[in-house]
């Protein structure tokens, strides 16, 4: 199966907000968050809506939050690049406040808590319907574990991939290889 994932250069990026999420790790984000076209995505975290930009291509709807007026501006600007601003509500605020006022979603992904990762999952986890997921993206190996933890003591059972991306860099000898910082994705299905 061929995704049509965005380009990492194809996006408007700012020094003021981080991203986007790398191709690679999009395409897995993807792949586990098992999107079809009737799906409702809440995006925590969005950044500069890389994964958002990749859920409103799949998606019926996204709800995308983030608390940094950059982030959401930058987002903003992604989705009007690529003709997706009418199936994103765009939601300015920190990600359990805004979660509270959502309902009737299907997945939820979460790529930054601003420190309350326990209480996101928590809110999130109740109020997905029973066979929606949850996905929780880190860069910190105690986010992760935290993920884990909170969906076991939920009753999920998580899945956690790491994952290692090196690009390649063409030089006259030959290709050198070049790390990407490491991601974890946990997720789960709501039983």
């Amino acid at each position: 199966m061929y995704f049509d994932i965005t380009p990492d250069d194809e996006f408007i990026k700012t020094k003021k907000v981080p991203g986007p999420t790398k191709e690679e790790i999009r395409a897995l984000v993807i792949s586990k968050t098992r999107l079809t076209d009737e799906d409702v995505v809440v995006d925590v975290g969005c950044g500069t809506g890389g994964l958002t930009l990749e859920f409103a291509k799949r998606a019926r709807r996204v709800y995308s939050i983030d608390m940094n007026p950059d982030a959401i501006k930058t987002t903003r600007s992604n989705l009007e690049k690529f003709g997706l601003q009418n199936k994103v509500d765009l939601i300015e605020n920190e990600g359990l406040a805004a979660l509270d006022d959502i309902e009737d979603f299907t997945k939820l992904m979460i790529g930054g808590s601003g420190g309350n990762i326990d209480n996101i999952i928590e809110t999130g986890y109740l109020k997905l319907p029973v066979g929606g997921r949850i996905i929780i993206t880190s860069i910190v190996l105690e986010t992760a574990t935290d993920a884990v933890h909170m969906l076991k003591e939920l009753g999920a059972e998580p899945e956690v991939v790491t994952l290692n991306v090196s690009r390649g860099t063409i030089l006259d000898r030959g290709v050198m290889m070049k790390a990407l910082n490491p991601i974890t994705i946990v997720s789960a299905k709501k039983i």
